[in-house]
């Protein structure tokens, strides 16, 4: 029998100061549910925002899912639609190295910061329904969360376990694969999907542009899904 769930982005509610699922939470939550990696297996939501994806990965037949966001109000929302879902989600309050504590898991998944941080200011022409600036801004190059993930990642996972990872074509994709496979992982892009600019990064278009790593005009990105097998 096939159990059909609700659309976890249509059940989730968001408050003031908590990231709001875009695109990327959907990619994400389709990776699991392409790859199948959920069902019996302990999973770590990191950087969880509304919960959104550790709500996927429950509904989908985890054994357990632990979700970690170092914005208090984000666990209290994730904790908050764990429970409209009528699933159970442990979602706490801490950061990659709290995160590491409780490993490791089976199946990690991370939708990080990841939008590269221009030298001006730019947060009097983003929207506050887009969340706070530390749910998505990443430094320079965007590279901020994505670097000590990329090395924590074979301490995060069990022998087998698979890491998936949602990033901008404006972090380097081609980095994270590079800094996995250093760590010993077998990486590889599993899913793309471009999408038109959200607020953030139509307030730092012509920063991009500016720099060389938007060509003129042009506004929409590329958003991958990076799939991460630990070898036993």
């Amino acid at each position: 029998m096939t159990i059909t769930y609700p659309d976890p982005l249509e059940i989730v509610v968001t408050g003031p100061g908590v990231y709001a699922p875009q695109h990327d939470s959907r990619l994400l939550i389709r990776a699991l549910q392409k790859t199948n990696l959920a069902p019996g297996r302990h999973v770590l939501d990191l950087c969880t925002g509304s919960g959104v994806v550790a709500v996927a990965a429950a509904q989908l037949g985890a054994s357990s899912v632990t979700a970690f966001d170092i914005c208090p109000r984000a666990v209290q929302c994730s904790r908050a639609n764990a429970e409209s879902a009528k699933v159970q989600v442990n979602a706490q309050i801490g950061s990659l190295t709290d995160a590491l504590a409780w490993g490791p898991f089976d199946l990690v998944v991370c939708n990080p910061p990841y939008v590269p941080t221009g030298p001006a200011t730019d947060s009097g022409m983003i929207p506050v329904e887009a969340g706070p600036a530390r749910a998505w801004s990443a430094g320079g190059d965007g590279r901020l969360v994505l670097d000590p993930l990329c090395a924590a990642a074979p301490d995060l996972l069990t022998d087998g376990g698979t890491m998936l990872i949602v990033q901008s074509e404006f972090s380097d994709v081609e980095q994270s694969l590079v800094e996995l496979r250093a760590r010993g992982l077998d990486a590889e892009i599993l899913l793309w999907q471009w999408v038109p600019f959200g607020p953030v990064l139509t307030a730092r278009a012509q920063w991009l542009e500016s720099i060389g790593w938007l060509e003129e005009g042009r506004r929409e990105e590329e958003l991958v899904v990076i799939r991460a097998e630990k070898n036993t």
